[in-house]
This record gives structure tokens, C-alpha cells and sequence, in this order.
């Protein structure tokens, strides 16, 4: 029989991964600091738990730097790019929508490279005895979600979808740990959320996927630079290494994902059986892909949807805070991610 586990258990983990897709918290500090590398540059990196550091120490990619990466651990996407907005950080890396919100707050702030994968670990979850059955069934139901984090679209897009809008449901925001109790309490009715909480709900049996992202948000990652640091000619040079150690990490991802997650669950403090699920899920899927128009015209979309809710004040043109130097011959953003292959 597989272990169920209680609420309360979930919430330590949980919480390290706050809003690796977004939303804010009253947790949201830069915390902790490493260096590697050698040499008179130092490229200044926000990092999220679990997230660049990790998985360029596993893949033996911070072997042979010539220049020292300074590691600030934040614990989520907003407060890592106000710290790019201040210059404290020259590059990190956060979800799809996070940028928006900065541009929307005319922050300076610089997507340089992306990821694609799959959004299959963006779900609206309900409870595994629910009697919801299909989205459309979501009408007058009260629906959990972070406000301004990646599930708060995909919950506007898949109501879209299904004929709905976010007036047709109670929407109640709540950050994760949150979110999560009023879940597996009953208080709400249905919860949008990314992996790994995907992932740890559904394994711990505690709900089920009503809907998920895939082919309805863009799955899309940035790394993200501060303007002035692309400004210098040897820091641009260090972003461009930089970028190139992630895409080859992610390769390995892709090919070692039992290494991946064993390395990941002792970072974040998630099982091991939920960090490997939420691999095969949602992140070995990424692909590098370049920062091209139909990635501006998706996260444009994105920005226009808030705001119309008047959750962003005013048009946000979000070419505006793109560069495209570091694309290479990267296939372009639409390319389909990869597809999982079991060992």
C-alpha cells in the first residue's frame, strides 16, 4: 500500500520550493551564498532552491570556470529579479511569469535564454474523491491559486478552454503552504499549482488532476540578466559561458534523471519517488530554444491577460526586455519538448 502523507508533512519541503514559477511570500529574502570558480570576474548569480546551482554541481559543469560565480539562493522568481533590478544580482533564473510582472514594473531587467518543456506538472488539482470531473464543473467553485505565479494563468487559460473565466469561480489566493491546507481540509474546492506540489499531492494520494497546462501556457523558462551587466564586454562573455554550462546540464538531466532527482530531493528536502515523478513530468522534458518572436509574442500574451485584470498597471511591450545574442543556433521557442524515455 502506498504511504499517504499527512499534510503537515508536506509543508517543510513544500515551502523550500515556494514559487519556483512565482508569487511572492513573506519568506522572500536572498539567503546563503557559495562561490566557485577562480579568477578577477565574479558573475553574480540568484539561484532557487533546487534550481541552477544543484543541477550544474551534478552534471560536473562548474569544473574549470575561469571566472568565480557568486550564488544567492532566493526563494522565488519576484524577489530574485528585484535583486536584478538593483544590480546585487547579473543573472538568474525564474519561470514564465515573473518577467512579466517585472516589465510590467519597468524593472531592468533582460531575458537572455530560455527552456521549453512540457506543462504537464501546471495542474488544477481537486480531491481524489472529488465530484468534479471536467474543468466546466469548476462554475461556482472556490478555486486556491498564487496570485501572479504561473498557476494563476494557467488557471485563467484553462477556464478559457473550458468557457469560463476567473468571475466564474471563487478565487481564493493563497500562497502553497497555504494553499495546501486549505486543499487537503476541504476548504477549497480545487487548487492551481505547478510540480513538484504536482507531483507530492498526487503521490501521497491526497488529489487528482482535473486539467493541466500542456498545450494551454507556453512551459516556457528564462534566465534572466540585468542590462548593465550585458553592458560589459567580460561579464557578457561570462553570461554567455554561463548560459552554455545550463543548456549542456540540462542535457544531462534528460539523461540521467534517477541522478537528477536523487540530487534534487537531498537539496530540497522532497522524496525521492516525488522529485524522480516530477522529472519525468515536467523537467527532463526542457529543451534550450531561442528567444525569437513567437517566445515574445506568448509572453506578451501572457502580459496582456493581466493586464486586463488590472493586476499589471498598463501595456507592457515585453520585446522591449529581450536579447536575442545568445541564441545561437538554438531551435526556435515552438519546438516540441522532449518526451521522457524510460530506463
Amino acid at each position: 500500500m502506498r504511504r499517504r502523507l499527512a499534510p503537515a508533512a508536506l509543508l517543510l519541503p513544500l515551502a523550500l520550493l515556494l514559487a519556483a514559477c512565482g508569487g511572492n511570500s513573506a519568506a522572500d529574502t536572498a539567503a546563503g551564498a557559495g562561490t566557485d570558480g577562480k579568477g578577477s570576474l565574479t558573475l553574480n548569480v540568484g539561484d532557487q532552491k533546487g534550481g541552477s546551482e544543484a543541477v550544474l554541481r551534478a552534471a560536473g559543469e562548474l569544473k574549470n570556470l575561469d571566472y568565480k560565480i557568486k550564488w544567492s539562493t532566493f526563494t522565488s522568481g519576484p524577489p530574485l529579479l528585484e535583486a536584478v533590478n538593483a544590480k546585487a544580482v547579473d543573472i538568474g533564473g525564474v519561470g514564465n511569469t515573473p518577467p512579466v510582472f517585472a516589465a510590467g514594473a519597468n524593472s531592468k531587467i533582460t531575458v537572455v535564454a530560455a527552456w521549453h518543456g512540457t506543462s504537464k506538472g501546471e495542474a488544477i488539482l481537486v480531491p481524489k474523491n472529488s465530484s468534479l470531473k471536467k474543468p466546466e464543473q469548476l462554475k461556482g467553485k472556490s478555486v486556491a491559486v498564487a496570485q501572479g505565479s504561473s498557476a494563476h494563468y494557467q488557471l485563467i487559460a484553462s477556464l478559457k478552454e473550458a468557457g469560463l473565466t476567473l468571475s466564474d469561480v471563487k478565487v481564493k489566493y493563497l500562497q502553497p503552504a497555504d494553499a495546501l491546507a486549505a486543499f487537503t481540509s476541504g476548504k477549497v474546492d480545487a487548487w492551481a499549482v505547478w510540480d513538484p506540489y504536482t507531483s507530492q499531492v498526487l503521490g501521497a494520494e491526497q488529489g487528482r488532476i482535473l486539467a493541466d497546462g500542456d498545450g494551454v501556457v507556453n512551459g516556457l523558462n528564462f534566465q534572466v540578466a540585468a542590462p548593465s551587466a550585458l553592458k560589459d564586454t567580460k561579464k557578457a562573455a561570462a553570461i554567455k559561458d554561463y548560459l552554455e554550462r545550463l543548456r549542456r546540464a540540462q542535457d544531462w538531466v534528460y539523461d540521467h534523471p534517477e541522478a537528477w532527482a536523487k540530487v534534487w530531493a537531498k537539496d530540497t528536502g522532497l522524496p525521492y519517488e516525488v522529485a524522480l515523478a516530477s522529472v519525468k513530468r515536467t523537467n527532463a522534458s526542457r529543451i534550450a530554444v531561442a528567444v525569437d518572436k513567437p517566445l515574445i509574442a506568448s509572453e506578451q500574451a501572457i502580459a496582456d491577460t493581466f493586464t486586463g485584470l488590472k493586476l499589471i498597471p498598463g501595456k507592457v511591450d515585453f520585446a522591449d526586455f529581450v536579447d536575442t545574442r545568445f541564441n545561437g543556433s538554438l531551435p526556435p521557442s515552438t519546438t516540441t519538448p522532449r518526451v521522457f524515455k524510460e530506463s
